[in-house]
């Protein structure tokens, strides 16, 4: 398995979802309670690259209980690193992630014709917790690289415990899961709208 360098944004999507699936975020929920939950996740996170392509499902499917417990460490680490956004430490804490990642090479473009881009492959015999770790750090080293350490937030909803890496151009996301913590606000902020106003 390989990941591109400039799949950032993606890599940092990955990112957030990971640390999102906590019951800390679900209010008691853990959503990779088992390897069929990690393999829901891995083939979600396929989905989204670019070119839709990868090993990681696979991997999932071949983790052991052992390699569920690590994925579980390894998003309270990520969670840790997003929390406190501090430069020197996202680049020493993401450059750890990487540590399981073999050669940095070229890679064929897949969208331009004769391009290439920058990679690291994971090293033989990887697992899906090595795989998760290299798309982590890639993904947060992108981002203070590319846009800085102001993009780790927390999720602006006020109940929710989420946080995320902001990835959009503007730089203005607010919440982990915009289509749920979003809409909740908006709800929310509707009803006390409506409460406040007279009644005829």
């Amino acid at each position: 398995m390989q990941v591109a360098l400039d799949d950032y944004a993606w890599a940092a999507g990955i990112a957030t979802d990971l640390i999102n699936t906590t019951a800390e975020v679900w209010r008691g929920d853990d959503h990779l309670p088992d390897q069929a939950a990690l393999v829901a996740f891995t083939e979600e996170g396929q989905k989204a690259r670019p070119d839709g392509r990868g090993e990681l499902p696979g991997l999932a499917r071949r983790a052991r209980p052992a390699d569920l417990v690590a994925v579980h460490a390894l998003r309270g680490t990520v969670r840790a690193l997003v929390d406190h956004p501090d430069r020197d430490n996202l680049v020493v804490g993401a450059s750890a992630l990487t540590s399981s990642a073999g050669a940095v090479t070229l890679v064929p473009d897949p969208v331009r014709e004769r391009r290439t881009r920058w990679a690291v492959s994971l090293r033989e015999g990887a697992t899906v917790v090595d795989a998760l770790s290299v798309i982590c750090g890639v993904g947060i080293l992108g981002v203070v690289h590319t846009l800085d350490e102001e993009r780790f937030r927390q999720c602006g909803a006020p109940t929710c415990r989420g946080a995320f890496i902001d990835t959009t151009r503007p730089g203005r996301r607010r919440y982990c899961m915009p289509g749920l913590c979003g809409n909740r606000t908006n709800v929310a902020n509707y009803r006390a709208r409506q409460a406040g106003k007279p009644q005829s």
